[in-house]
């Protein structure tokens, strides 16, 4: 066992360190990039949108989440915009928010490795990989165990996921844990966070352990919750910007509240007024993630006006983006509008 510890440390030497947008100015260089072309132009223009969501105060901006982006270091990217009110709703995959960010608000981290390692190593060493990222295994388990622990805490019952992120907030600030945290920092500003697909990770493996010791009288996350609660806020706040990073269930979960609004007899309803999507995906494969925001309009989700597509890698473009917009400034007089509190006040039609 002490070797085995001594060589799995071996690996987890160096670890990933989150970068942040308030430190450098990106502002001239990504001017300059509107006047190049490719990607670069592109990567401008959805700059100049970002912070056209910021300037309207009537908009609120909804951060969409996909990909293995907290463990590969845009955690404070995020920490900052939510901090200076720069975001107003998260909707991501339960992996980046459960396994990677609550999991560091635990006291853990993600470690740099190699893309070329010897996985059947790794796995005798319980150390999971994520292209050059490493994990240890044995302190995920914690993690798991730990949703657990906060699932017997609750009272039975179908809850969105929101409602049990917020009690992950509730946990990190009544155990002393590190708040520098995303489910933290939007826990204390009121700002949701949804996983539509909440037990693909972390949570999962724990609300799982949680209902089958309890099978008569468990807690239960209710994913058409999730969705009213969403359509909801576009109900409540119609005009809306969203910044997505990756696309999969995130990206077509926000962009259905509209047609979800229209259904329930909210006709006038507006498409997302601003839409920018950064994205590796390739569009011509018919697949969610690389469809164009072209695409969603004629599904009545995105308006046309004020959209941008960026072909690039999250871990470059994201900081750039909202560096951007942060430092162009007009965030500042956004009111935090505090959604949670409008949604855990009585439901409409409850």
């Amino acid at each position: 066992m002490k070797e085995r510890s001594m060589q799995k440390a071996g690996f987890l030497k160096e670890p990933i360190k989150h970068i942040g947008i308030t430190k450098h100015n990106v502002v001239p260089m990504i001017e300059e990039m509107a006047d190049m072309a490719f990607q670069a132009r592109n990567l401008a223009r959805a700059a100049s949108i970002v912070d056209l969501m910021q300037k309207d105060k009537e908009c609120a901006v909804i951060l969409t989440i996909a990909g293995s982006l907290i463990s590969a270091g845009l955690k404070q990217v995020i920490i900052d915009m939510l901090e200076h009110n720069m975001v107003d709703v998260i909707v991501s995959t339960g992996a980046n928010i459960v396994d990677q960010d609550f999991f560091e608000a635990l006291g853990f981290k993600h470690w740099k490795g190699s893309q070329f390692a010897d996985d059947a190593e790794l796995r005798e060493l319980a150390i999971d990989r994520i292209y050059d990222t490493y994990i240890d295994e044995d302190e995920l388990r914690v993690c798991d165990d730990t949703m657990a622990i906060i699932a017997n805490s609750m009272q039975p019952g179908a809850y969105s996921s929101r409602e049990f992120i917020v009690e992950m907030g509730k946990y990190i600030e009544e155990k002393g844990l590190d708040k520098n945290s995303i489910v933290y920092k939007a826990y204390e500003k009121g700002v949701p966070i949804f996983c539509p697909a909440f037990s693909d990770c972390s949570a999962g493996f724990g609300l799982v352990h949680h209902q089958w010791h309890n099978p008569d009288n468990h807690v239960s996350i209710d994913s058409v919750k999730d969705f009213r609660e969403l359509t909801r806020i576009k109900i409540e706040n119609d005009k809306t910007g969203i910044f997505m990073i990756g696309g999969g269930v995130p990206k077509n979960f926000t962009q259905d509240i509209v047609v979800a609004a229209e259904v329930l007899g909210y006709e006038d309803v507006s498409m997302h007024t601003y839409a920018v999507q950064i994205t590796v995906a390739d569009e011509r494969d018919g697949a969610l993630s690389g469809s164009t925001l072209k695409e969603a309009s004629s599904w009545g989700k995105v308006d046309t006006v004020y959209e941008q597509m960026v072909f690039a890698e999250a871990t470059v473009a994201m900081p750039l983006i909202a560096g951007y917009a942060y430092h162009k400034r007009n965030w500042e007089g956004r009111p935090a509008r505090n959604f949670n509190a409008m949604l855990d006040a009585k439901p409409v039609n409850a």
